[in-house]
Parts: C-alpha cells; structure tokens; sequence
C-alpha cells in the first residue's frame, strides 16, 4: 500500500508526524511525504521536521508565497506530477490550509482515493481562507466536526471520529519540551546555578525555607504569551495599531512574549510602527520559536492570547487560559469543554479587561475533550488498514 502524505504549513506538521509513525508500523503500507514548501521560512518549518522527529520530505515543491489563488494552481501543478510518477494508492491530507485544498483537488481529478485528517471542523466565517479550504474518508477531531458532516449529507461510512493528531505530538513531545532553556533565554527563568545561589542566600538569611513565597518566586516569572497573523488583525494599520495598544495595556500588569510571525512584522514595518515594538521594556519580541520551545512557553505562561486554531486545542489540553481574537471557531469544543474565550473584536480595552480577570485566577479551567489521549493516529492508522482491506 503506497501512501502520500502532504503538509505545507506550520500547523501540519505536528500533525502528520503521529500519522507517519502509525503508518510506518502498517504491514505493507509504505508512506511518503511531499512538502509544498507553502511555508518557506525555515524558522517555520525545517526546524519542526528536527524535533517532531519527521525524516527529509521525499519530495519538496519550494512553492512559496502569493495569492491564494496563485498558490493554489502552483501546487496543483507540481503535486500532479508527483501522483503521476509515484501512483499512490491513498493520498493523506491534514487541516485546512491553501496545500489541503490543491491537494485534494488533485487527488479527486485524477481519481485517487483521500483521507483528510480533521475534517467537519467549520467556522462559520466564510471571509477565513482555510473555511473555503474545508470542504474520501473523513477523519474528525471533535463531535462537532461529525453533527457538521452529518448535515450536511456525507455518509456515515465515510466519517470517523478518532481524536486530535495535534494532541499526540503535545502529549508526545510534553515531556522533552520541559528540557528547552527557552524561558532562561528570555530572561523568563533564572538558571539553575543563579536559583541555588539564591536558594544558598535565603538559607544564609534564616529563612523558613518550607513555608517561604520566594522560594516559589525562584524560578519564573509571571508572563503572557501572545501570536497574531490572521490577514483580519494583522493587514490594516487600524488592526496593528489596536495590537500596540493591548500590548501597552498588558506591559503595565505582566511580562509579554511575542514571537512574531513574518507576516505580522512585515505589516509593522509597511506602516512604521515596528519601533514601538522595541521601546517597551515589559515586551519580549522573538523570532518564531520551535516546536518544543512554544510548547514550554505555553506550559508556564498565565495567559495566551492568539489568533490561531491549533494553540486553542493546545491550550485547552494544556489547562491555560486562551483568549482567541476571532467572533468564531471552528474549534468549538475548546469553548464549551475547553480554556478557550472568543473575543469578537479587536478591542484592546475589552481584552485588557477579560486579561485582568485571567491574572486575578478568575478563569475558567476547563476540561480535556474525550479522544484527545495521543492516540488519534494510531485509530486512524486502524480505520485506514482496514477499509483498504476489504
């Protein structure tokens, strides 16, 4: 059984690497991976293949950037050669970006049986880009997703819901993510040389050690995190303007991390305001950071604050407060189960205020929605092996 498994952005990657483990272990099934290169930044993409253990992608399109629609035909383009010369006998795709969407195209035209992994998920917002992706066997993250299908005609046969493939590298790569100095690199965390000096002062000074609040103050520092790159926040000078104003709001209570991605400091210096980012003392602009190192910035941050769809599901397994800039989700279980707040707008005021809740530890806490366990792949992987049985 010969398989191909396309990503092209950041979010596919943590996704398909469960999928090419569970895969791999498939008796007679071999996997490939093609790379649309719709990412070209290695900071947002070489360094996931390292740490989520991904090997070299057998094929890479180099496709870029441009208009969606431009984009698009590229890679149906480049991907059409590929089926050609390697006729798979399934094609994977995973999420709801711009390669998702060519792919699939591609797998359809030329009559090649597709699974797409995390399907049924809808926002609502048709001005979104990745809902006019979302559109065959349907492998679903959560039960909207399924009551999504269902109405709108797929059948049963066709849906299976098996749990979140993001989640199984989160609960895969927890663990190794806590041995990243990244909180020490951003003055975030003393070392561990400055934290038994400073355990050797208080020891010096008498302190009652057992019950002291400053050994607990020892090793970090109170921090938000925050990610913006959606084209609504990010595109108009009104949008970033309004960002500079919650990131002033937010200084003035805790420490803001902001790894910024090209798109957002393209736009900051298209509208000069890039400077402002760099005279605020409490702010901590970053490069994006990889896998393992966003993954212990969230662990101990107070607070996210995003317009991004993974970090709502990372967040809710997480347990950390999320306050999402977008009047819709299709990820409506981090909602109602999970962490994850909706803000409709833009309105920094607003924020700061749901913000102030958070830091006062009046938030919600949330709860781990049901599959999401780390092994999503390996249900898939299962479906997958025995429908191709048959």
């Amino acid at each position: 059984m010969n398989v191909i498994q396309v990503v092209g952005a950041r979010p596919n990657f943590m996704k398909v690497a469960p999928l090419h483990r569970a895969i791999k272990n498939l008796p007679g099934w071999t996997s490939k991976i093609v790379h649309t290169g719709q990412h070209f930044d290695a900071k947002m993409s070489d360094v996931f293949f390292t740490q989520l253990e991904l090997p070299t992608p057998d094929f890479f399109l180099g496709i870029g950037g441009g208009s969606h629609t431009e984009v698009t035909a590229k890679i149906m383009l480049a991907f059409e050669k590929i089926v050609e010369s390697e006729k798979p006998d399934l094609i994977i795709v995973v999420g709801d970006v711009t390669s998702t969407l060519a792919c699939t195209l591609v797998a359809i035209k030329m009559g090649i049986p597709l699974a797409h992994v995390e399907a049924g998920l809808r926002s609502g917002d048709r001005s979104m880009p990745e809902e006019i992706n979302r559109i065959l066997y349907l492998f679903v993250t959560e039960q909207s997703g399924v009551d999504h299908l269902k109405r709108e005609g797929v059948p049963d046969e066709k849906v299976f819901f098996t749990g979140n493939v993001m989640i199984d590298s989160l609960v895969r790569y927890q663990e190794k993510a806590k041995s990243s100095s990244i909180l020490e690199e951003l003055g975030l965390q003393a070392s561990d040389l400055e934290n038994r000096r400073e355990v050797s002062r208080l020891f010096d000074n008498n302190s009652d050690l057992e019950n002291s609040s400053e050994i607990s103050r020892l090793h970090e520092t109170d921090y938000i995190v925050m990610t913006m790159h959606r084209p609504a926040n990010v595109d108009t000078e009104t949008g970033l303007k309004a960002i500079l104003e919650l990131i002033e709001l937010s200084t003035a209570k805790t420490k803001v991390v902001f790894p910024i991605h090209p798109r957002t400091r393209s736009n900051m210096a298209k509208f000069g305001l890039e400077d402002t980012l760099t005279q605020n003392k409490n702010l901590i602009l970053t490069e994006p950071l990889g896998y393992l190192e966003f993954i212990q910035l969230m662990t101990h941050a107070k607070a996210i604050l995003t317009d991004s769809g993974g970090i709502q599901e990372e967040t809710t397994y997480l347990g950390i407060p999320c306050l999402t800039f977008r009047d819709s989700t299709e990820r409506p279980i981090t909602v109602t189960l999970g962490t994850n707040q909706l803000l409709a707008d833009l309105n920094p005021k607003i924020t700061f205020a749901a913000l102030e809740e958070i830091l006062a530890g009046h938030h919600k806490k949330g709860q781990i929605p049901p599959l999401w366990d780390g092994h999503a792949a390996e249900r898939i992987a299962e479906n997958l092996f025995n429908l191709f049985a048959k």
